[in-house]
């Protein structure tokens, strides 16, 4: 097998499934009378409309049995992925516009809870309310779990709908049901933590490459070397989405806390010995189901797998992230439109390598240096921005806040959320183009102590207060 993944190859891995899953539907809405095939074509234009409004309808007939519910549930999901981008959004629309609550109904029914007096009456008219509030969509919607790979279906719906226009008031309601329906399905209770393995079947392996969503995996012998034997990757998986990770994290087996990913995933590196390491670094965590959202597992993910790895390596004495800093670079070009964010030791550091020099905006010099392509690669410049880089992405990361009083970068925010605290910033950890990019090369140590988490969260959460090391923290203060 070739090292390199070929061009098409994570297309083949999807449409490996969905191949899989349009079989399976069609025998399904084969196997029962009364399917209504809608036989629409791709862009879904007006006349199509009233056939498809008829074959939604069928699906809710409360007169079918459950083997004709399911198997026109089945057909309805067939046609849906007939259908191209612009009928899928159309079909969307119809779902989300026709089959919402009814709102007189439900008027009706709280004017009458207003006027039930009897303890019966009151309850039989909450029990009325409840029901006029449930959308038939929803109703729809639920009956997909009871077809192969339909959560999975939904999930993936619940993704297009991003694309098709989150301020539609309409499609906004349909996601929120949608979101609502998943969040139930997808309790942590439900969940199993795997640990993947290189013995693990080819197409979970394909996926995680196809998932990887912060150091891309380059090819087999990088995804070979991700799961060694001193490296551990876990994933949490739904009873109804067995092959589908949903999210997993990377783990390097180490002695002392890294401070470089190139160093941490060369694959020329010698393979370390487990039982010796005292260390385990969580150098990526990726969410591999964009329908799933705003529907938070990540937290108990890192708390389960340090309670596994505990459990296995009882060595272990420290537990702590490898991460970017995502939104460093961008706040920085914004922070320095309003000037003054240079100390005098660090201008006078700056002036000598910047060919255009600007007095009165240093700052633009600055930013100017960082979009050079290889500035890490020239000693003086690396050696003149090392100091301003440091410590204002100690400064953004301690003391900037964004909405609600959390921290403004995402992934500190994930971190801090979880309990853990910001321990180390490392120059240079991170030189590939997106960590220049996105993060000016540096990465970020988040510490998890298991007698400190508890608190650290609480503190967070509650009072907005950022754990940090003493030395980060002194490195925000400096002015």
């Amino acid at each position: 097998m070739s090292d390199r993944a070929p061009g098409g190859f994570f297309d083949g891995v999807f449409d490996r499934t969905f191949a899989n899953l349009r079989r399976a539907w069609r025998e399904i809405a084969g196997s029962a009378r009364g399917v209504l095939s809608a036989a629409l074509r791709p862009d879904l234009p007006d006349d199509d409309v009233a056939r498809l409004r008829l074959q939604m309808q069928s699906c809710l007939d409360p007169r079918a049995g459950e083997v004709t519910a399911r198997a026109r549930t089945a057909e309805l999901g067939r046609t849906y992925l007939a259908l191209s981008p612009a009928g899928r959004e159309r079909f969307m629309r119809l779902l989300a516009s026709e089959f919402d609550t009814d709102h007189e109904a439900v008027a009706r029914q709280c004017a009458r809870l207003a006027g039930a007096v009897p303890a019966e009456e009151r309850m039989a008219a909450e029990r009325e309310l409840r029901a006029a509030l449930l959308p038939p969509r929803m109703t729809l919607l639920r009956q997909f779990n009871a077809l192969p790979e339909g959560v999975k279906f939904l999930v993936d719906r619940r993704a297009e709908l991003a694309d098709f226009g989150a301020r539609d008031p309409q499609l906004r309601a349909l996601d929120e049901d949608l979101r609502e329906l998943l969040a139930n399905w997808f309790d942590i209770g439900f969940l199993e933590l795997r640990r993947i393995t290189w013995e693990a079947p080819a197409a979970l392996l394909e996926k995680l490459m196809a998932y990887e969503a912060v150091h891309e995996i380059r090819g087999w012998s990088d995804l070979k070397n991700r799961v060694e034997a001193d490296r551990r990757c876990f994933a949490f998986f739904h009873p109804r989405m067995p092959d589908e990770p949903l999210i997993f994290v990377e783990v390097a087996l180490v002695g002392g806390i890294a401070g470089n990913i190139h160093a941490l995933l060369d694959e020329e590196a010698p393979i370390g010995d487990p039982q010796a390491a005292d260390t385990a670094i969580f150098y990526s965590i990726s969410n591999c189901q964009k329908g799933l959202i705003g529907i938070s597992f990540g937290d108990f993910l890192i708390k389960r797998v340090v309670d596994a790895l505990a459990a296995e390596l009882p060595r272990l004495k420290n537990f702590a992230t490898l991460s970017p800093v995502p939104g460093f670079r961008a706040w920085l070009s914004e922070a320095a439109a309003g000037g003054g964010l240079l100390l005098r030791s660090e201008v006078r550091a700056l002036q000598p390598v910047a060919p255009e020099w600007d007095e009165a905006a240093p700052e633009k010099a600055l930013l100017a240096l960082l979009d050079h392509p290889n500035w890490p690669g020239e000693p003086r410049l690396a050696a003149a921005l090392r100091e301003p880089l440091l410590r204002l992405c100690a400064r953004y990361l301690v003391n900037e806040r964004g909405r609600a009083g959390r921290a403004r970068d995402p992934v500190a925010h994930f971190h801090l959320t979880n309990g853990a605290r910001i321990e180390q910033l490392n120059w240079l950890g991170d030189t590939s183009p997106k960590g220049l990019a996105q993060s000016a090369g540096i990465m970020v140590n988040y510490l998890y102590r298991q007698d400190e988490i508890e608190a650290n969260h609480e503190a967070y959460r509650g009072e907005s207060q950022v754990a940090a090391s003493s030395a980060v923290r002194s490195l925000a203060r400096a002015a």
